[in-house]
């Protein structure tokens, strides 16, 4: 019996918690805080946000705050490296941010992609838009961020997930010495 003739005996828990065919890993946290912040040594940094935090962070943002923990490592500068993840279309997207001391963008870059289209934010040019970019600038899609065709809803998400994170920035970790 084949392994397509048999899948109907899986149960509907396990068929569920499949995860999409099309995921793509192009960076482990390793590598891109070394693509962010080269040859510097980063230290994990437990940060969890309170009921207030999150709600600060959301109203001023304008976007939602899915998780109360953040995966945030620093460097001795005082930068920021922080891995987070947003819905593309129908699955999450992980991405890192490197941020300096002033919580200014270092880069973007995308560590796990698991849609079918819109692969294209992956593209240099694209991040390329957000070094420099702080809490203080719109960070809009078509505004000050360029869109890619056929990858609008992964553009968007992760335009926004970049303003809550620069958000978080200023709410939340500058304060951490």
């Amino acid at each position: 019996m084949s392994r397509l003739s048999t899948a109907w005996l899986l149960p509907p828990a396990v068929l569920a918690a499949s995860t999409s065919g099309y995921a793509t890993e192009y960076l482990t946290v390793e590598q891109a805080q070394q693509a962010l912040f080269p040859g510097t040594a980063l230290t994990a940094v437990p940060v969890r946000l309170t009921a207030e935090q999150r709600q600060a962070i959301a109203q001023s943002s304008g976007v939602r705050v899915r998780a109360s923990e953040l995966r945030a490592w620093r460097t001795g500068a005082g930068g920021w490296f922080i891995v987070d993840e947003v819905l593309g279309k129908h699955e999450f997207i992980t991405f890192a941010l490197g941020l300096d001391l002033r919580g200014a963008v270092v880069g973007l870059e995308i560590l796990s992609y698991r849609e079918t289209y819109g692969g294209e934010v992956r593209n240099g040019k694209w991040r390329g838009q957000f070094p420099g970019k702080t809490a203080a600038n719109a960070l809009k899609l078509d505004g000050d961020i360029k869109n890619i065709s056929g990858a609008t809803l992964s553009c968007r998400h992760i335009t926004d997930g970049v303003k809550r994170l620069l958000t978080t920035y200023e709410l939340v970790l500058k304060t951490f010495r």
